[in-house]
């Protein structure tokens, strides 16, 4: 049974962040920002300026008492021990945010939007320091951990990038519907009437393993090696759009939700788990693969379907709202996973102990 956070809202909440101190943030349409304590109480309000819907909500890791914020095409830097007024605002993108990122070192935000375009800022000298570019709107995008130079994004172009700050160019490149057209004896009859649009990406602790989640219903789960990656794993458990990934901290643990309101709970661990425990067949690939094309695009292995690698849901959530994001927190010393939808509620449901 989930438990019920209200008071925050009075319309949609759009996105959700868990500080390391346990602080939750939310924010939601109309400009409207709330903190909560870990008993889903209210703590603090505020309306960003011109009533922008607040599209992401992030915590610094260094320093957890400060929030990054957008709203519309504006970054808002907050205090949240005294929530009025900004620190600090940057406008670089020229159109509305969808997704911010800041790497651990609290060095660089990165802030992707509707043009496609993602800003990154240097926090130190408050400037752009790289601007990268998808063709169409970039709707996620993610710094990887203990790296803070490299970055992952995707978006409704279908691509999915790695990138390196060092270069405005990206690393690699993986287009989902040309790999999913190469792999004809996997297609769904429908895929070409719903194509893998890219909405979320999350990135394992490790740093070397993401997940992304598309409009055909599929979570795809990627390996980085150096300056590529490839794809580990695909598999199936929303009959609609998958708006939502989340790695927990635990090793492989994943969260995805759906627009058709459903939340599930995967263990990738045994999948992932196996390609590290056999590095030959992992070479192997590699050389295939380097061998089936020299383009630096990111070509595909042949990954089964859900019955073929044995992934099942460990915990299935009926929600029954379209989830708009999804957060994980230590409540009273057990697990919560957070879901924001269409309604002004945020719901928190238990988890089960890894």
């Amino acid at each position: 049974m989930a438990v019920q956070w209200n008071g925050g809202h009075s319309s949609s909440v759009l996105c959700l962040n868990v500080s390391t101190e346990g602080l939750v943030a939310s924010g939601g349409e109309q400009g409207e920002l709330a903190l909560w304590d870990g008993g889903g109480s209210p703590v603090a309000q505020l309306r960003l300026p011109q009533a922008e819907d607040v599209t992401s909500v992030v915590f610094s890791a260094r320093c957890p008492s400060t929030l990054y914020t957008s709203h519309g095409e504006t970054i808002s830097v907050l205090d949240v021990r005294s929530l009025h007024e900004p620190l600090e605002r940057f406008h670089v993108n020229e159109e509305e945010i969808n997704c911010l990122s800041v790497n651990d070192t609290d060095s660089f935000l990165a802030a992707a939007d509707d043009s496609g375009a993602i800003k990154v800022v240097d926090l130190e000298s408050k400037k752009v320091s790289r601007s990268l570019r998808h063709s169409n709107i970039c709707s996620s995008v993610a710094f990887r951990p203990q790296r803070p130079q490299s970055l992952v994004s995707c978006g409704l172009d279908m691509q999915v990038m790695l990138w390196n700050l060092q270069k405005a160019r990206p690393l690699w490149t993986t287009n989902l519907q040309e790999c999913d057209v190469e792999e004809e004896s996997l297609q769904s009859a429908g895929q070409f009437f719903n194509p893998p649009l890219a909405h979320s990406l999350s990135v394992a602790s490790c740093g070397n393993i993401f997940s992304c989640g598309a409009q055909d219903g599929k979570v795809r789960i990627f390996r980085v090696t150096g300056v590529r990656f490839e794809r580990e794993l695909e598999f199936q458990g929303h009959s609609l759009g998958v708006s939502q990934v989340l790695f927990m901290p635990e090793a492989y643990w994943l969260l995805s939700g759906g627009n058709d309101g459903k939340v599930l709970l995967w263990d990738v661990s045994s999948n992932v788990g196996k390609q590290q425990k056999s590095p030959a067949k992992s070479l192997h690939r590699k050389k295939a693969q380097s061998a089936a094309s020299s383009r630096k695009d990111g070509k595909l292995n042949k990954v089964g379907s859900n019955e073929h690698t044995g992934v099942v849901p460990k915990l299935t959530i009926e929600h029954g709202e379209k989830v708009n994001w999804l957060s994980c927190a230590e409540i009273k010393g057990s697990r919560r996973v957070l879901v924001a939808d269409q309604t002004s509620s945020i719901s928190a449901y238990p988890l089960p102990e890894p």
